[in-house]
């Protein structure tokens, strides 16, 4: 099984990530939990660039991201699917298509078939989006990195595109209530997931 967790900075999607991870741990299952930029020694190095560099060009953005992703999903990702674990991930494609995609106008399209490419058609059984107003994620996180300095107005637009994506690939996105409190999310989160399985 591999699941993904989106949703803007501040919605609780690395939580939740980490929560199923115990959970399917103490299930006897072998998780593997990565997060995206990073999970390699290259993604650490784009992630900082990313994160906490200079300004850039939308499609410089997206090509970084798409080549951190690249190297996770070749050196971790596809192993431990090989190997028989599942695999969840703080982050991946949804949020190039959220971020870049739509938020900076790249297009949903371009950017998505960047990132087959760079993923070898890798995508998840299931992603978690958790949706939360973008004022109140700020609220939780703070104004953490390049992206997120951004301001108001783009964290709109990153929320609205998340919520797009939702009705793009039903199939695959499953959203939820990000306010919930942690652990009744993470059990409704797993009974969403059970169903689809």
């Amino acid at each position: 099984m591999f699941v993904t967790f989106e949703g803007v900075d501040g919605s609780g999607k690395s939580t939740q990530a980490r929560l199923l991870r115990d959970a399917l741990a103490a299930e006897g299952r072998t998780v593997l939990l990565t997060r995206e930029p990073g999970g390699t020694e290259l993604g650490e190095h784009v992630r900082r660039l990313l994160l906490d560099g200079p300004s850039m060009t939308p499609w410089a953005e997206a090509s970084l991201f798409a080549a951190a992703r690249a190297e996770l999903v070749e050196s971790v990702i596809r192993p431990a699917l090989e190997r028989g674990e599942d695999v969840v991930s703080d982050r991946y494609v949804d949020s190039s298509l959220a971020y870049q995609g739509l938020a900076r106008g790249l297009g949903v399209e371009p950017v998505l078939e960047l990132n087959l490419h760079a993923v070898q058609g890798l995508l998840p059984d299931t992603t978690v989006l958790l949706l939360l107003d973008p004022d109140e994620a700020v609220r939780r996180a703070g104004e953490t990195d390049r992206l997120e300095r951004e301001g108001a107005a783009f964290r709109r637009r990153v929320d609205a595109a998340y919520r797009e994506l939702a009705g793009l690939f039903p199939e695959r996105i499953v959203p939820v209530d990000g306010t919930l409190p942690p652990d009744h999310l993470s059990e409704l989160i797993r009974g969403r997931l059970r169903s689809r399985i």
